[in-house]
């Protein structure tokens, strides 16, 4: 196992950024859970229940570049912190809400520290872990979203079992504040990497400070552009699957077995199988025949869904590769775009590049909606699915591979 390779630093890390990614998974997937209570609770209409999520999503955007900024300026540790405080304490406060305008404004504000947890997180696991195990660390805790997910799901048909519903979506969005623990353990327990150190006292003895805007530099103008699509496509497509593919299933094929709890559990199970088999792989075959592999498979399953006839019995048995392909495809991300990017600008670079595809990625299924009205759902959501996939396949082809690459203070 290649866990017991890593050093006790590496470890204490892996184990801090691994919580941090679950709690986030917690936080975003609970609302999902909770939207049919908060209709009935307050009358809001679904465009309004569908515009928190999206509010959270863009806000998370904007947070994750922020996020990586302030990690190159202010250091990996101490960023991480600030983002696992702030997404902690919105989610408490969303507990306390009485309408949509306020549920909007505190799950928009607990968006920022989302995104700005993933960059920085990210960032610290490439840096610190050798680089012969960085796509599985990194692909690890990527793993770690449907964990959180899992939790988010149990801990609604708990509390929903012994609490009235008016009384457990408070109790769910309260519950969010208990992540603020784990300051005290990365405060005890995790150190600047030493690459990012020896960045900072060169940059010092030069007089020099990052400049986020580097990553628009000829330089490495290229790698940011390249990155961007591939984010984009990859999120594109999960956002257009995961927004449509249970409505036309549902509508269009007048399956059932979509919400229910062993369906749910099938597909979270798959997402988790993704995620490590496809960390192993980042590390083994390299990240852009990984990221091709399952961007190709990924394709043809949405293809295969939205045009075969499918049964109940079928489609539960196909929510684990739905969840495989869709999930794992993104492990290798975060230990690629670190690995895109010199010390001086690898927050800005991978901040910027991952959530800028998130931002773009979350018009998909706007467009969806629209070309929907025109053609069928089924047609249009296999072929934008495609579309996304294609586009992650055509970026990693024309970038560089980085599969075993060390990473170093910025050149002189």
């Amino acid at each position: 196992m290649w866990l017991r390779d890593t050093t006790p630093p590496e470890r204490r890390t892996l184990t801090a950024t691994f919580a941090g990614y679950a709690v986030d998974g917690f936080d975003y997937m609970i609302y999902t859970f909770l939207i049919p209570t908060l209709i009935a609770a307050w009358g809001m209409s679904k465009g309004q229940a569908g515009a928190i999520a999206t509010g959270a999503l863009l806000t998370s955007a904007v947070g994750g570049w922020a996020a990586g900024v302030l990690a190159d300026r202010f250091g990996r540790v101490r960023v991480l912190q600030w983002t696992v405080l702030w997404f902690a304490l919105f989610t408490f406060l969303s507990g306390f809400t009485t309408s949509f305008e306020q549920l909007f404004f505190t799950r928009a504000m607990q968006g920022f520290g989302m995104g700005g947890e993933w960059a920085v997180g990210s960032v610290l696991i490439a840096e610190t872990i050798n680089a012969r195990h960085r796509g599985k660390a990194a692909g690890l805790v990527q793993s770690s979203w449907a964990i959180g997910w899992a939790a988010s799901a149990l801990a609604f048909w708990g509390l929903y079992s012994v609490l009235p519903p008016e009384t457990a979506w408070k109790v769910l969005f309260w519950i969010g504040i208990l992540p603020a623990l784990l300051i005290l353990y990365i405060r005890r327990n995790l150190d600047e990497p030493p690459v990012y150190l020896a960045e900072q006292a060169r940059a010092k003895a030069r007089g020099q400070r990052a400049n986020f805007l580097r990553i628009f530099s000829p330089e490495l103008l290229r790698n940011t552009a390249l990155a961007s699509l591939l984010a984009t496509g990859m999120q594109g497509a999960y956002y257009s699957v995961t927004t449509w593919l249970p409505t036309f299933l549902k509508t269009e094929r007048q399956l059932s077995v979509l919400g229910t709890s062993g369906y749910l559990l099938v597909l979270i199970a798959g997402s988790f199988a993704g995620y490590l088999t496809s960390a192993w792989l980042c590390d083994a075959i390299g990240r852009r025949r990984c990221f091709m592999l399952f961007a190709l498979m990924g394709g043809v399953l949405v293809l295969a869904y939205t045009q075969m006839p499918i049964t109940d019995a079928a489609m539960l048995v196909l929510g684990f590769p739905l969840g495989f392909f869709l999930s794992g495809i993104f492990s290798g991300m975060g230990a690629f775009l670190a690995e895109l990017f010199p010390s001086d600008v690898r927050g800005s670079g991978q901040g910027f590049c991952y959530n800028i595809g998130r931002a773009l990625g979350a018009a998909c299924p706007a467009l969806i909606g629209h070309f929907s009205t025109q053609y069928p759902l089924g047609q249009t959501l296999g072929w934008m699915a495609a579309l996304c996939y294609g586009l992650v396949i055509l970026a990693a082809l024309a970038l560089p591979e980085t599969r075993g690459r060390e990473l170093a203070p910025a050149a002189a």
